[in-house]
């Protein structure tokens, strides 16, 4: 009923399958694996297209907070449908006007629309567990949801070239008719039980930015976890979808391949997602996400010195790892966040974190590239990943041992 050997009422039953749903129709970016070589057929250059993703991660970084504040105070599932609207409008752009005007807008609406869902997803679904009593199914909720919404990927990723071939738009027709979908799905979604407007200071979209960031300054272990986040999304942002293309590229793998190569890496990441318990339950969530980071690492370095098929291999490592962490962080996260008042506002937040280093390494990956310094480019994200973990798992465990000394001082 779930995808999950879990029993679940049948209201638990609906709205979850609503949000698999939703996150299937919305994740459906049909586009991806083309994009670039799709700008670059319309004249665009190297510089202008990572600067646009570089403008891209900026205005997500500004557009986070407020969309955040939004969720929280005006419905979960408003923001969802009005992402989703966001979304539809989006892709028809490139459609309209090819030109880097056109691409510059789709970015910055497409921003938009993902600000709207990315802590509304996740609060939704975490907050309307918990109001039925189901919260423990959250993290296999979450992460069969991810896997579901990698499904379409894999059937539509192999051929989205030929599609592109006999219609040159049609992965962006495609995809807006995929958002139209997932706005009618989050209209259906099911209130949660209890929820009210916040009222008093929250009633204030300000106020609940200091009710925000007080949570985070009491809480350095929340904070601690969404640094460790960077690094994860980091990566895999970067190599999915920006480095993905020249690093096929530059291992002479055949342009009508891509497709296919996306699909099989979206294979191993549904697989993966949809069993991030599988880890979590051994060695404990925090260390999961270290490790799985740690293997995102040294699989981007490898690449270096590999030919195409290694590659190939590498790179469904690196998705394997990447579907099993997120469903863990989310939850890690989730678990820590000491008022469920903000917490759409506080998983933005971590988004903020996320963007923002993207955009820097957007733009420090345009100039590698132009230089022709890819392979330097990958060993120094590999090096510098794994001494950034290193350090951030002495600061975790620091922290903790505070935590449980504190809890055995209070009677």
């Amino acid at each position: 009923m779930l995808g999950l050997r879990v029993p679940a009422t049948p209201e638990v039953a609906r709205a979850v399958r609503l949000t698999y749903g939703f996150q299937f129709f919305f994740g459906l970016l049909l586009w991806i694996p083309i994009f670039y070589e799709y700008q670059k057929q319309l004249g665009l250059s190297d510089a202008e297209i990572f600067g646009i993703q570089s403008i891209y991660y900026v205005a997500f970084c500004l557009l986070e907070i407020p969309t955040g504040l939004v969720a929280d105070r005006f419905d979960y599932r408003t923001s969802l449908w009005l992402g989703a609207s966001v979304l539809v409008v989006a892709n028809l752009v490139p459609v309209l006007a090819g030109n880097y005007t056109g691409f510059l807008v789709h970015f910055l609406l497409i921003a938009l629309a993902r600000s709207l869902i990315s802590g509304a997803q996740s609060a939704y679904l975490y907050e309307y567990l918990h109001a039925h009593d189901a919260g423990h199914l959250y993290l296999k909720v979450e992460g069969v949801g991810r896997s579901y919404s990698l499904v379409g990927k894999i059937v539509y990723w192999p051929v989205i070239g030929l599609l592109m071939q006999w219609n040159m738009p049609s992965p962006y027709w495609l995809t807006a008719i995929n958002a139209a979908i997932a706005v009618v799905l989050a209209l259906r979604l099911p209130p949660i039980p209890g929820w009210q407007r916040p009222e008093g200071k929250t009633s204030k979209l300000l106020a609940g930015v200091g009710g925000a960031f007080g949570s985070l300054r009491t809480s350095r272990w929340l904070l601690l976890l969404m640094i460790q986040g960077i690094a994860m999304f980091t990566l895999v942002r970067i190599l999915q979808v920006n480095l993905f293309q020249p690093v096929l590229e530059s291992k002479d793998v055949p342009v009508g391949w891509y497709g296919s190569v996306l699909a099989a890496m979206t294979i191993f990441e549904a697989i993966a997602a949809a069993r991030p318990h599988w880890l979590s339950r051994r060695i404990g969530p925090a260390r999961s996400v270290f490790l799985l980071t740690v293997v995102m690492a040294l699989a981007i370095g490898f690449i270096v010195p590999s030919g195409g098929v290694v590659t190939i291999v590498l790179l469904c490592l690196f998705s394997v790892t990447a579907g099993m962490s997120f469903p863990i962080q989310k939850k890690l996260l989730n678990d820590a966040i000491p008022d469920s008042r903000y917490r759409a506002t506080l998983l933005s937040m971590e988004s903020i974190m996320d963007r923002a280093v993207c955009a820097v390494v957007a733009v420090a990956l345009g100039a590698y590239l132009t230089g022709g310094r890819l392979d330097e480019f990958l060993v120094l994200s590999s090096v510098v990943t794994v001494i950034v973990m290193a350090l951030l798992a002495g600061l975790l465990i620091a922290v903790r041992t505070t935590r449980r000394r504190r809890a055995q001082l209070v009677p």
